[in-house]
């Protein structure tokens, strides 16, 4: 279970250090092989390949003819690269990949269970703010019982 958010750089050649705290955790779920895509929201997913297949499976099982499943398609799996970690915990992160979530040197890692996304500084702030902003309606459909 991933959780946390983690402030990141990214170096010169796109790649980050993944936390110590996950880098096993990654590791064992996916034999070292990992998904990074698109995301709609200009984040970019991380996930290990065994947690994404199902996820691909289901995005490919819509018709391409349903303009809007073909745009779910282009997006997830057209954009989705297998990387690995190296020796030191580094993930590089595609240069188009990078321009699509905008990231520039600082970067936010943040667990969602199964799998990451991976933010800009200024979109994770957005995101934040976003957040924040919605004060007592914060809470969607079935989770007003929530006890926090």
């Amino acid at each position: 279970m991933f959780q946390g958010a983690a402030a990141l750089s990214l170096d010169a050649k796109g790649r980050f250090a993944v936390p110590a705290r996950h880098r096993e955790a990654l590791a064992s779920a996916a034999e070292g092989r990992l998904i990074v895509t698109a995301h709609p929201h200009r984040c970019l997913l991380l996930y290990p390949e065994p947690a994404w297949e199902p996820i691909r499976d289901k995005v490919l099982a819509a018709s391409s003819l349903n303009p809007q499943a073909a745009a779910v398609k282009r997006l997830l799996v057209g954009n989705a690269r297998e990387e690995e970690m190296d020796a030191a915990g580094r993930l590089l992160i595609a240069p188009e990949l990078r321009h699509l979530a905008q990231l520039e040197k600082q970067i936010w890692l943040v667990g969602q269970g199964s799998h990451f996304e991976i933010w800009s500084d200024a979109g994770w702030q957005q995101q934040q703010e976003a957040v924040f902003a919605l004060g007592d309606q914060f809470l969607p459909a079935g989770l007003e019982d929530l006890a926090l």
